[in-house]
């Protein structure tokens, strides 16, 4: 038989290392961490956290930045991180789960940051709204001329987003949802744009967490039921 494409083993031969996958897990947030920080998230020494960041950064799934004399590894790319979020939903779908979940995981499924756009139930609603509304589509990677003018007055420069490198409106599997959220560079800017208005501020590692007002706009500029309703 006659072998295709790249080779993907040597990809997951680095993800399925445990500590290497809650080194990338932790990284989800779209930030850039230490390695000690790293290292006590993965629960290994720092030594041990050293040698996986070497491995994933020469696999390039990882990059480095500088500061001084300090250190701090951040995921290589959005791709890096949709191929991620659909292992968490193949996990989640297979019953790779934990037997027991923390304090955090309503907080995780109703609201959280995946690596630069808005996941959870309320990602999984607003995509549905844009999409339902004909703003959006996810498959043909497009907006509308309705959605545009709709976007343009959150105040969204949809021709420049459309310029950028990455896809405009990549769908994005939710692993607690299992439904489709807004990523690409217009899922990007929706949340940058959230943030800048004080909807959503962080809570603990990839947390989001509506303001009383947030909650309140969200809810008019994405209407699609309660805020916790997955309906997609």
């Amino acid at each position: 038989m006659m072998k295709q494409g790249p080779q993907i083993a040597p990809v997951a031969a680095l993800i399925g290392d445990p500590a290497r996958a809650n080194i990338l897990a932790a990284l989800m947030d779209g930030r850039a961490l230490a390695a000690g920080e790293l290292a006590e998230t993965a629960g290994v020494t720092r030594q041990t956290a050293s040698e996986h960041l070497s491995k994933l950064l020469a696999g390039g799934l990882l990059a480095v930045e500088r500061q001084g004399r300090h250190r701090y590894y951040r995921l290589s790319g959005s791709d890096i991180a949709d191929l991620i979020e659909s292992l968490f939903s193949a996990a989640q779908r297979t019953g790779a789960v934990r037997v027991r979940t923390g304090p955090r995981e309503p907080l995780l499924r109703q609201a959280r940051i995946c690596y630069d756009h808005l996941a959870g139930a309320a990602g999984v609603r607003m995509a549905h709204s844009l999409t339902s509304r004909d703003f959006v589509s996810l498959g043909l990677d497009g907006v509308t001329e309705k959605g545009r003018a709709f976007l343009n007055g959150l105040g969204m420069d949809v021709t420049a987003l459309g310029k950028a490198r990455r896809p405009l409106c990549r769908p994005c599997l939710d692993w607690s949802e299992r439904r489709h959220h807004l990523g690409g560079a217009l899922g990007a800017a929706i949340l940058h744009m959230m943030r800048q208005k004080k909807w959503l501020v962080r809570g603990e590692g990839r947390i989001l967490e509506f303001t009383s007002i947030g909650e309140r706009q969200f809810s008019d500029v994405f209407p699609a039921g309660p805020l916790g309703n997955s309906a997609a």
